[in-house]
């Protein structure tokens, strides 16, 4: 039987995409922020983020690929109930940094806050 981890490792980047789209666009942020905290964490332009959708990567090919910034460690705080720093798992941690920039661009914060 799957572990909970292996299922969000094995999750598609492109099926979770559109929630992050939804949720920053119902609090009036855009696409285009979104993409630039993306692109911020992880070092994906637009068109590589678009190649990865459209390759249907998992979650764990997409970190694997990802150049994730050198402040990423300041990505600090609480996220689904767990503190991103006691995340011992490195690539739950990652998903948990995304999820974490993702929800302070939802939840109004400066973009310059969000890209320590």
């Amino acid at each position: 039987m799957k572990t909970n981890l292996e299922r969000v490792y094995k999750m598609t980047f492109a099926s979770v995409y559109p929630m992050y789209i939804t949720k920053v666009e119902k609090k009036g942020r855009s696409k285009a922020e979104l993409d630039t905290i993306i692109e911020w964490l992880t070092g994906f332009d637009s068109t590589t983020l678009q190649q990865l959708i459209d390759e249907q990567v998992t979650f764990e090919e997409f970190f694997k690929r990802a150049t994730l910034n050198e402040n990423v460690s300041l990505i600090t705080g609480v996220i689904c109930g767990v503190r991103i720093e006691e995340i011992e798992d490195p690539l739950m941690k990652q998903i948990r940094y995304l999820d974490k920039v993702v929800d302070e661009l939802a939840k109004g914060k400066k973009m310059e806050k969000i890209m320590r």
